[in-house]
């Protein structure tokens, strides 16, 4: 049985994590808790799941990422996903996760799509009282 692999890797000011193999009861889902834990913890709070390898998902695997998704939202950050597999995308319309996750197909329009950071939005905004 394939476990999951997690590779992690930047995209701008996105975090990327490439998932390839199961995400399924036990290690797999442990895995992405773990990985997802550890961003947050870092600071990254702009958090991209690539799904494009992963090849299952079982019910633990779903709640794990809405776990993920909540864990994140809840730290203030947003979590995404990239490269859905018809089977994982079928999954979650029938479950109708499909309307609570942010879904793409193209990493470069995943990553545009994050908001912007408040100091970022406009660092030039107010003028100096000198």
């Amino acid at each position: 049985m394939a476990q999951l692999n997690i590779k992690e890797r930047a995209a701008g000011d996105v975090t990327v994590l490439d998932l390839s193999g199961r995400i399924t009861i036990g290690d797999g889902s442990v895995q992405l808790r773990e990985a997802v834990r550890k961003l947050l913890d870092d600071g990254k709070k702009r958090i991209l799941l690539n799904l494009g390898d992963v090849s299952y998902v079982d019910s633990s695997g779903i709640g794990e990422l809405v776990s993920s998704y909540t864990t994140t939202n809840n730290n203030g950050g947003e979590l995404k996903l990239l490269n859905l597999t018809k089977k994982i995308q079928d999954l979650l319309m029938i479950t109708k996760l499909l309307t609570v996750f942010e879904t793409f197909d193209e990493e470069s329009k995943a990553v545009s799509s994050y908001k912007p950071k408040p100091a970022e939005a406009k660092p030039d905004a107010t003028p100096e009282n000198g």
